[in-house]
């Protein structure tokens, strides 16, 4: 029987610099957050349109906190509706999509639900479901994995 070494996971802080880089976004802040299952991205302008016989979602997003002057216009195709329950309580159906996010060296296909984030302090929240075990979050510190400048 031949035993695996284990993978080294890494280390992430509380928040971190992440890309989106199918979305074409090179920097956005993002707070990881392992009390919540599924990952949240900041959208507005949101529309859904069908080509090819499949649903795509367009949509908006500020990928820096405190600035609405920077502005990416996306697509992307559906791949569900889920109901999310929101740390306030509230529950909302939103569109689900999948891309690729990039912190540092790690890079996963992740699932972000859209939803209006103006009012929290973060443009996007990263959940458990998208560290895939791979990634150790200390809450004592930020920015282990990248090293960005705002």
């Amino acid at each position: 029987m031949k035993i695996k070494p284990k993978k080294q996971k890494l280390n992430a802080g509380w928040r971190e610099w992440a890309q989106l880089p199918d979305l074409g976004v090179d920097k956005i802040k993002v707070k990881i957050d392992t009390g919540a299952k599924t990952s949240s991205l900041h959208a507005f302008q949101v529309s859904t349109v069908r080509h090819d016989g499949r649903e795509f979602v367009k949509f908006d997003i500020h990928p820096i906190q405190d600035n609405d002057t920077v502005i990416y216009t996306c697509l992307s195709p559906i791949v569900d509706y889920r109901w999310i329950t929101s740390s306030t309580g509230n529950r909302q159906q939103r569109i689900i999509i999948e891309t690729r996010l990039k912190i540092g060296a790690y890079s996963s296909i992740v699932q972000l639900s859209l939803a209006n984030r103006d009012e929290m302090g973060f443009r996007m929240l990263i959940g458990r479901a998208a560290l895939k075990k791979e990634v150790l979050v200390d809450p004592a510190h930020s920015f282990l994995l990248s090293h960005m400048k705002r």
